[in-house]
């Protein structure tokens, strides 16, 4: 689903105000992209699951304090990379993550491979995609499939917009490398 920012920004605003309608409106828009973001960062659907909930939490509780409505995606995204966060270094401190955690393919991954409509091209684009690291796969997807722009980004990361450029333009360089590993 395209998301339309003014829409977004009067459901921010009318779930301020207490409309619990539009609050649920709210969650249905963005849970999809919120789940996705989750999975990139833990790499597994189920803790994905767990953090987004946390997230919507975090989310409804500090709603009427947003400032600034049309923030709400930056603002909101920023609540669940840190709960994401919270949860990979809850795991690091109980046990190492074992190899197949890490090779876990993602949900989205599969989507593309199962279904024979989804073209050679973008197949090679995830297998590309899955060479580079969980940071180059979630900056990438925060630009090009979430739209977010760099200062958002920037906003989100919690890291200067200089850093972001720098760390966009590596992974675009490592996503080309991998596309041209592709071809070979």
């Amino acid at each position: 689903m395209q998301l339309d920012p003014a829409y977004d920004e009067l459901l921010v605003l009318r779930s301020q105000d207490g409309d619990r309608g539009a609050l649920d409106e709210l969650v249905n828009r963005w849970q999809g992209r919120f789940f996705r973001h989750a999975c990139r960062l833990t790499a597994n659907p189920d803790s994905a699951r767990d953090a987004v909930q946390e997230a919507w939490i975090a989310i409804v509780r500090g709603l009427r304090r947003l400032d600034d409505p049309a923030r709400f995606g930056p603002w909101a995204y920023r609540i669940l990379s840190n709960k994401c966060v919270d949860w990979v270094r809850k795991q690091s401190s109980k046990r190492r993550l074992d190899k197949s955690l890490v090779e876990q393919q993602r949900p989205e991954d599969t989507v593309v491979e199962q279904h024979p409509e989804v073209d050679e091209a973008k197949r090679t684009v995830v297998r590309a995609l899955r060479e580079l690291s969980p940071g180059q796969q979630g900056l990438l997807s925060l630009f090009y499939q979430d739209g977010f722009a760099v200062s958002e980004i920037a906003e989100i990361l919690e890291i200067p917009v200089g850093t972001v450029k720098s760390r966009l333009f590596h992974a675009r360089n490592a996503l080309k490398k991998a596309l041209e590993g592709e071809e070979s």
